[in-house]
């Protein structure tokens, strides 16, 4: 099984792709996780946010990989400890289907998207910087992978 991370937005400050490539990397081999960016759509006087959602969400669908469970991350979004994360990328992992995580736009996923995902993700009740939500994202895969795994970095 393969997570993919489809986020929208490109050029991340370098810390935020350090951070993210460290959390990736300590990832299994069986359980990659790929970072695929999606362009964001140019916001202009004559575009509003349904809009720029729409043409967002045409780009993460044609970057999606067949077959898989979609998760999208929302603010209204399924609340998890580490622990109750770490079940879920158990069951993930015994589905045996790849998994595609969506992190919208500035102005989130279209409704479409979030009506087509199998689960909605809730990383926060804050609001995140997108760059921020990566981050997080990627550590707590890795955290609750180590968790699985019966390793020391996660001590609750």
């Amino acid at each position: 099984m393969k997570l993919w991370l489809l986020a929208v937005g490109q050029r991340m400050p370098r810390w935020v792709d350090e951070a993210y490539a460290d959390y990736a990397k300590r990832l299994p081999p069986e359980t990659p996780l790929v970072l695929k960016e999606i362009r964001a759509e140019t916001r202009g006087s004559n575009t509003n946010a349904d809009t720029v959602m729409e043409r967002e969400a045409q780009r993460i669908e044609a970057a999606l990989p067949q077959g898989c469970r979609l998760v999208a991350l929302d603010e209204r979004g399924q609340r998890h400890t580490t622990a109750t994360l770490a079940a879920e990328l158990q069951r993930w992992r015994q589905d045996g289907r790849d998994v595609a995580l969506l992190i919208g736009g500035a102005d989130g996923l279209a409704p479409r998207i979030k009506q087509r995902a199998e689960n909605l993700l809730r990383l926060s009740d804050f609001t995140l910087p997108h760059g921020l939500a990566r981050v997080l994202l990627a550590e707590q895969l890795y955290r609750a992978h180590s968790l699985l795994a019966g390793h020391p970095y996660h001590r609750a």
